[in-house]
Order: structure tokens, then C-alpha cells, then sequence
């Protein structure tokens, strides 16, 4: 799979950061959602799955537009 960098919002070159793959899918980088609450909350989690946090504006300013 071939990712191109989209972008990210840290300015040293570490996480959040966004890349795109070659079929238009969002893979996201970021730190993984450890809150108990907030992880209560989620549905529907499949085995294998993971959840990371993304500030809004870093989605905002560089999620494809179509």
C-alpha cells in the first residue's frame, strides 16, 4: 500500500499526522485513546482495532477535498 503525506499539525515532526492511500482511504497517526470512559463509550469495536485522538483543525485543514 502506498501512503502520501497529507499533513500534520505537530510542528518537530511527530503525531498527529494524516496520509492518504493510493484508493482515497484516511489512515490516521496519532496517540492511541487510552481514557477508560471514553473507551466504554465506543461500539461495535472489532478485534484488531484501535482508536487514536486527532485535534479537529489538523483533519479540517488537510482532509481531501473533493
Amino acid at each position: 500500500m502506498k501512503l502520501t503525506f497529507l499533513g500534520s499539525s505537530s510542528e518537530d515532526g511527530k503525531c498527529p499526522t494524516l496520509y492518504e492511500t493510493e484508493t482515497g482511504d484516511i489512515v490516521v497517526q496519532g496517540h492511541r485513546l487510552t481514557d477508560p470512559e471514553a473507551l466504554a463509550q465506543l461500539r461495535d469495536v472489532l478485534p484488531g482495532e484501535t482508536f487514536v485522538v486527532v485535534p479537529r483543525d489538523l483533519l479540517i485543514r488537510y482532509s481531501p477535498k473533493d
